[in-house]
C-alpha cells in the first residue's frame, strides 16, 4: 500500500502558490459560507434542545436552515470552482487525456467556458430579483412571528454566479495559457 504514494505528486502539491486574489477572494467567500454553517448547525442544536428538553422552541429555525442552504451554496460554488472540484464524470475525459491530449484541452476549455455562461446567467436573472425585493419589501416567514428580508439571498445568488462565472474565466485563462507555454523535456 505504502509503494503505490506517489512522492513528486506530494511534493508538487505541497509546493507554495504564488499570491493569487481571485483565490484569495473566492476562499474568504467560501469561508464566510463555513462560518455560516456551523452557526446553522448550532442553531439547529439549540433548537433540538429547545425543543426536547425545555419546550421552548427557537421560532424561524425551519426558514432559516432553508434560505441559508442556497446562500452557503452560493458562497462556496466560486472556490469549488477555482480548485476543479465541480461534480463531473471524468471517465471519458480522462481517456481523451491519455490517447488525444489536445482534444481534451479544447473540450475542458469549451467546458468552462459554458459553465462561465451558465454562472452569468444565474447572475443575471437573480439581479432583478434583488431590487424587486427590496422595491417591494418581500419577506419571508410568518408576519407578526419571524420574517427575514429575501434581498440577502437574492444578492447572495448573484454574488456567487458571478463568483463562478468569475473562477471559470480564470481557469479558461490559466488553461490556455498553459497549452500555448512549451512543452518541457
Amino acid at each position: 500500500m505504502a509503494d503505490d504514494i506517489d512522492m513528486a505528486a506530494l511534493d508538487a502539491a505541497a509546493a507554495p502558490k504564488a499570491f493569487d486574489p481571485v483565490r484569495l477572494l473566492l476562499d474568504a467567500l467560501a469561508a464566510i459560507g463555513t462560518i455560516w454553517t456551523f452557526g446553522l448547525m448550532c442553531l439547529i442544536c439549540a433548537d433540538v434542545v429547545g425543543r426536547s428538553f425545555l419546550n421552548a422552541p427557537i421560532t424561524g429555525v425551519a426558514e432559516i436552515a432553508a434560505h441559508s442552504v442556497v446562500g452557503i451554496v452560493f458562497l462556496q460554488i466560486g472556490a469549488t470552482v477555482y480548485n476543479r472540484r465541480m461534480t463531473r464524470a471524468d471517465f471519458l475525459i480522462d481517456r481523451l487525456h491519455r490517447s488525444v491530449p489536445g482534444l481534451a484541452r479544447i473540450i475542458e476549455i469549451l467546458f468552462m467556458l459554458l459553465g462561465a455562461a451558465i454562472m452569468g446567467f444565474i447572475a443575471q436573472s437573480a439581479w432583478p430579483g434583488v431590487w424587486n425585493s427590496l422595491a417591494a419589501r418581500e419577506f419571508f416567514g410568518v408576519q407578526g412571528i419571524f420574517t427575514v428580508p429575501t434581498w440577502p439571498f437574492r444578492a447572495l445568488i448573484m454574488l456567487g454566479g458571478t463568483a463562478g462565472a468569475l473562477a471559470y474565466l480564470v481557469l479558461v485563462l490559466h488553461d490556455i495559457r498553459a497549452s500555448l507555454r512549451p512543452a518541457r523535456s
